[in-house]
């Protein structure tokens, strides 16, 4: 059962990992266009599908399956647990964060420069770099 929880879990993660390395470069185009036009429009409903439809659902699934196979290894007590579990929140945080963007692009209130999207496109590919070499070499542990 553990094999096809992993399995399960590695495959919401790589689609969370998609739509959030994917939502902030639509972002940096979005601010291309101009309130109200056609395009923007398109960008709104390109984002608030991957949002509500893949990034929300995938991330969901990867801490239900992800706490249940810290469960069910035992891995709750292990030192490199603990700073994956940090990193991860924050990768949840910035999801948040994200998703609050989503919703100033609908309202046509966004405040960001396109170069801010641009480096926050990054942070989240620096997380997973992180989180995955936590999660197979298990240092300190």
């Amino acid at each position: 059962m553990y094999q096809w929880l992993l399995a399960f879990h590695i495959i919401a993660v790589i689609a969370w990992m998609a739509g959030m390395l994917y939502l902030p470069r639509l972002f940096v185009y979005h601010c291309e266009a101009d309130p109200g036009s056609r395009q923007s429009e398109t960008f709104k409903v390109m984002e608030r599908r991957l949002l509500k439809v893949i990034i929300n659902p995938a991330m969901i699934l990867t801490w239900v399956l992800g706490l249940w196979l810290v469960w069910q290894g035992g891995w709750y007590a292990s030192p490199w647990f603990h700073a994956k579990f940090v990193l991860v929140f924050l990768m949840s945080g910035l999801h948040g964060a994200l998703s609050r963007y989503v919703k100033d692009f609908a309202a046509d209130k966004n405040r960001k420069s396109q170069k801010f999207y641009r480096i926050i496109n990054e942070v989240p590919a620096v997380l997973m770099v992180l989180i995955v070499i936590l999660a197979v070499v298990k240092p300190f542990s």
